[in-house]
């Protein structure tokens, strides 16, 4: 018997899953790798006994789900990776499409809620999995997450850009929480032993990343892109605890979310 974990491609991740990889014991995992939003689907599905995954889909499916304790992918401000490019400023967006990485369900629904709730404004999101040059020949905005967002803000410049986990704090004082570790039920009654030992692993896995982030960012394939030591301040700009601020955060999340319409099958 397996258990399938779900892993995000990202660099926000990697320095959980090379300790996990490297220091545990993985001969009973299967590694199965996905944008968020295809591991949303491959976990609800049941393709994938545990996965970090978007917080709107624990959201949407609390009933079908477990949450492992002390995890997230998280901000107090800045992420870094959540990012809208733009011609114009945001508040001049108003009435427009903005299109939408349709690897993000979490961003999709966060900017949702900045643009209408923050801001009083009435965007409409529409998910494009094209470049972000080809975006912008038709558009004036593009919602872009993970390595891509990293890549373009040094790319294009020139372009207004606003980081959603920053918007959020300011607006809120509270952690954005855009991913979650999470396991099915069925998982949890049907693979006890495996998931207890797995979240064992990744307790150790998080506390050995936390303090190893200058070696394993000679690792990461983001070195082509950024240094190491703008590696390392992107991580550091990331919490992945699970504490008291981040539950009353995603509960806001939740909150307005559901004002809006988000959660929802």
């Amino acid at each position: 018997m397996t258990l399938r974990i779900g892993r995000i491609a990202y660099t926000n991740l990697f320095p959980i899953f090379y300790a996990l990889e490297n220091e545990a014991d993985c001969s009973s995992y299967e590694f199965i790798d996905g944008v968020p939003s295809d591991l949303n689907r491959r976990l609800h599905n049941g393709d994938i006994d545990i996965s970090p995954s978007s917080s709107i889909e624990y959201l949407k499916h609390r009933d079908q789900y477990t949450l492992v304790t002390g995890h997230s992918i998280s901000s107090f401000g800045r992420v870094g990776s959540v990012l809208l490019f733009s011609k114009r400023p945001i508040e001049a967006l108003d009435g427009m499409t903005i299109l939408t990485s349709s690897q993000s369900e979490t961003s999709v629904a966060l900017l949702a809620i900045i643009l209408r709730k923050f801001l009083g404004i009435t965007c409409f999101l529409k998910s494009t999995r094209e470049p972000l040059d080809e975006v912008l020949r038709s558009h004036d905005a593009c919602l872009i997450i993970g390595d891509d967002a990293i890549k373009e803000a040094l790319r294009r410049p020139e372009l207004l850009m606003y980081d959603l986990g920053d918007l959020w704090y300011r607006h809120t004082g509270m952690p954005m929480v855009f991913a979650l570790w999470i396991m099915r039920n069925s998982s949890l009654e049907h693979k006890p032993n495996l998931l207890r030992q797995f979240m064992l692993d990744l307790d150790q896995s998080k506390k050995s990343a936390l303090g190893n982030y200058a070696k394993i960012a000679k690792h990461s394939w983001l070195k082509q892109v950024i240094s190491p030591a703008e590696i390392v301040s992107y991580w550091e700009g990331i919490s992945y605890d699970l504490g008291e601020e981040h539950r009353k955060g995603l509960e806001l999340f939740s909150r307005y979310a559901e004002e809006l319409g988000l959660i929802h099958d």
